[in-house]
This record gives structure tokens, sequence and C-alpha cells, in this order.
């Protein structure tokens, strides 16, 4: 009796570490960071960015603006803030793998590296690639809360899901084995009082 509970402990801690730590397993699930869109709000589409490609411009917009300690950062335009979060939807977005969508369109967006914690440039470069986004699920809405890079120029595949698809066979909506194996332990220890 006293290794099933124990057994039961355990189980619990590894469900409740789960639920803490891991990212969602497909995009538009609940989110466990309430201000993840807003944050990437602030990193990503923000007003003001320089037009020019003038490496002074964009040091002092750093430094102004907060983001020194970032070594690569990439600034979308406040324009497209419709089509980026439809990138997390079935009109703009495939998925790609676990909570990452890849936008249907490409993007024009500046990616600015620098030495972290000086706000010194190394490059500024004005990239057009397909976004890829982590999207999860924030006040019944489907919102990006991470831009991932995407080195590999990546394009959307046709035949993957749409980020939005909420039909039964979505990774998000399998039961992990970690519940499983929780709900099977519970369902023992309740039979064998």
């Amino acid at each position: 009796m006293a290794a099933l509970r124990a057994s039961l402990t355990l189980s619990v801690c590894l469900m409740l570490a789960h639920q803490t730590f891991a990212k969602n397993d497909a995009p538009c699930q609940l989110s466990r960071w309430n201000n993840g869109f807003d944050t990437f709000l602030r990193r990503h589409i923000r007003d003001g960015t320089p037009v020019t490609m003038d490496q002074n411009e964009w040091e002092k917009y750093i430094k102004n603006n907060g983001g020194c300690d970032r070594p690569t950062q990439s600034f979308l335009h406040p324009r497209d803030l419709e089509k980026v979060k439809n990138v997390c939807t079935n009109k703009g977005g495939k998925r790609l793998r676990e909570n990452l969508c890849i936008s249907k369109e490409s993007f024009s967006f500046v990616t600015v590296r620098s030495v972290p914690g000086t706000c010194g440039i190394k490059s500024i470069t004005e990239e057009i690639k397909h976004l890829i986004l982590a999207c999860e699920l924030l006040s019944n809405q489907c919102l990006p809360v991470h831009f991932e890079g995407n080195p590999k120029n990546l394009k959307p595949d046709n035949n993957a899901k749409d980020c939005q698809d909420t039909s039964s066979d979505a990774p998000g909506s399998r039961m992990t084995w970690l519940w499983l194996l929780t709900a099977l332990l519970v369902v023992v220890l309740y039979l064998r009082n």
C-alpha cells in the first residue's frame, strides 16, 4: 500500500511539473503565460521603429526602447499586425510542430543582431520569409506569443493542417500518457480502499 501511495505521489508531482514547464504540444491550446501576446507585441511589433538600415538609428532606438540584453531581435511592421495575428488561425497559418505555426505567406521584417549588454549593433538585415510563431489561446483567441527564427527559410507544407485546426485528431486533444497513468493510479487506489 505504501508503494502505491508513493507511486501516486510521484505521478502527481510529475504531472504538475509537466503542466508547469512543458510547452503546448499543439497550437491554440490554453496559454500558461497570460502576458505572452503583450510581450510579443513589445518585442516585435513596435511603433516608431526606424525605417532606415542606418546602424546609428537602430542603436539609438534599441537603447531608448529596451532590448540591449537580447542578441537577436526581429521587428515586424505595425501595419502587418492583423496579418501576423492571422498566422495563428486557419486563414494565415499551417502547423509546423508543437505549438508552432508557419505563415502561409511571406513577411518583410528587420532582424537586428547586437552585442549583448552593450547595444552595439553587429548587423541589420531586412528579410522576407515565412514567419514561424508560437500560437496559444489567450482570452478565447489564438494569438502569437513567440517569434521563432527561420534560418533554413522553411515554407509551409500545403498538406499540413491549418494552424487552428480543432479536429479530434489534433495533438492537443489527445490525453498524454502521464495523465492516463495518474488517472489509472487514482482508480486503483480508490478501489483498494
